[in-house]
């Protein structure tokens, strides 16, 4: 079967709920996001807002931080652990991730060297969360004149949480101003919980169709990439397309075969949905855009975060974020936050279609940085030097 990437995108798109989303208000429409993307990756910088606030934001106009504390702490319908990185996951999904968290990490390497010089601490750290209930890393002193290690430079309290947490053994039951609060796993997740290990075969098709609901169509990579605690799927893959669960399909003017979950077939020969176009900034660890390779073939449109790039060799902006507009990535925007001058500064704005209509894209791009401004409580936008006055002088009209 061959479909056109309009179809291709338009499927990926409402999947990520980045067109048309019908979602509840308030934390449910949040706990929704979280439940159709799979996992919302957590992010520490926060040059506006940490990235994780900004993935909510973008899917959901009344979004407020606080509905992840509730959804976490209080009504435990979500837990923290690795998919594609650190991430929010559904808590229905946790016995999906046990294996992962039995894995143990590869001989010989610093971790395990760590971990079997380390064993005494461990059970130490592990006693005091047991005795005295959540703590953080704060709650335990650091070694004076330590040698300095890998990962930030933790110290070693605070690493053997993290290992008793990669174990499974913790979870993170709160975020306090942030910071993690580890508590035993047997006291946070909730009592009706189904934590039966499943099969090997039932875990990776588990990852697959998780894989697929979110992304619509996928690459054999993008499936494997999507929830990188997965690992190897192909052969999972093979067997789901065997049973016609899967099917293998080609989009027009792509080289490389694309999977659909066969139940959305249907859904693609129906494709007359009207996208309504609006204009939303996506975070540079949005799910929709954080596999780069893939958002250059369905987008041709290349996007790497240079905030990790030296400055002298930043093209676009240290935390520069992608243009939707419709079901296409038309640009990029460079913002800043002056906290102190609740001001929102736009270090540069980057317009890359050379076909956009300006009398119906400006208005819209107005629209959506107000809201922007608005989330992050700025009372003010203004534009650097850098942004290109004919960018200016049309946006100028709207705000």
């Amino acid at each position: 079967m061959k479909i056109t990437l309009n179809q291709a995108l338009n499927l990926f798109l409402k999947r990520q709920l980045l067109i048309n989303p019908k979602l509840p208000k308030g934390k449910a429409g949040a706990f929704r996001v979280i439940e159709n993307l799979s996992y919302v990756q957590i992010d520490t910088i926060n040059v506006i807002e940490r990235s994780h606030h900004i993935v909510f934001f973008t899917r959901c106009p009344d979004y407020m931080p606080i509905y992840l504390h509730q959804l976490q702490s209080k009504d435990k319908k979500i837990f923290e652990y690795w998919a594609h990185a650190a991430s929010f996951i559904p808590m229905n999904d946790y016995r999906f991730y046990i294996s992962a968290m039995k894995k143990k990490p590869e001989k010989d390497s610093w971790l395990d060297k760590w971990i079997k010089e380390n064993r005494n601490l461990i059970k130490r750290v592990k006693t005091k969360v047991v005795k005295e209930g959540p703590l953080s890393s704060s709650d335990f002193r650091d070694v004076k004149n330590r040698k300095r290690g890998p990962w930030w430079d933790w110290k070693p309290a605070k690493m053997a949480l993290e290992v008793l947490f990669w174990q499974g053994v913790l979870m993170i039951k709160e975020r306090r101003n942030f910071q993690r609060v580890y508590d035993l796993t047997e006291r946070v997740i909730p009592k009706n919980l189904d934590i039966t290990e499943p099969t090997e075969e039932e875990e990776k098709k588990f990852f697959i169709r998780r894989a697929l609901s979110a992304m619509g169509v996928a690459t054999e990579k993008d499936i494997n990439s999507y929830i990188g605690i997965s690992g190897k799927l192909n052969k999972w893959i093979e067997q789901m397309q065997n049973s016609e669960e899967i099917l293998k399909i080609e989009i027009d003017g792509l080289k490389k075969p694309y999977y659909v979950l066969t139940d959305d077939i249907s859904k693609l020969k129906k494709d007359k949905v009207k996208v309504i176009p609006t204009v939303s900034f996506l975070s540079p660890f949005d799910n929709s855009i954080i596999l780069r390779e893939r958002t250059s073939a369905l987008f041709g449109f290349k996007y790497s975060l240079e905030c990790y790039v030296p400055k002298q060799k930043r093209k676009y902006g240290y935390f520069c974020l992608p243009i939707l507009w419709g079901n296409q990535l038309v640009g990029r925007i460079d913002p800043k936050a002056d906290r102190q001058h609740k001001v929102l500064i736009i270090n540069n704005l980057h317009i890359e279609n050379k076909d956009l209509d300006y009398n119906e894209f400006m208005p819209a791009l107005s629209t959506t940085l107000n809201k922007f401004a608005s989330f992050h409580n700025f009372e003010k936008i203004e534009f650097s030097k850098k942004v290109p006055a004919k960018i200016k002088r049309n946006i100028s009209k709207y705000l």
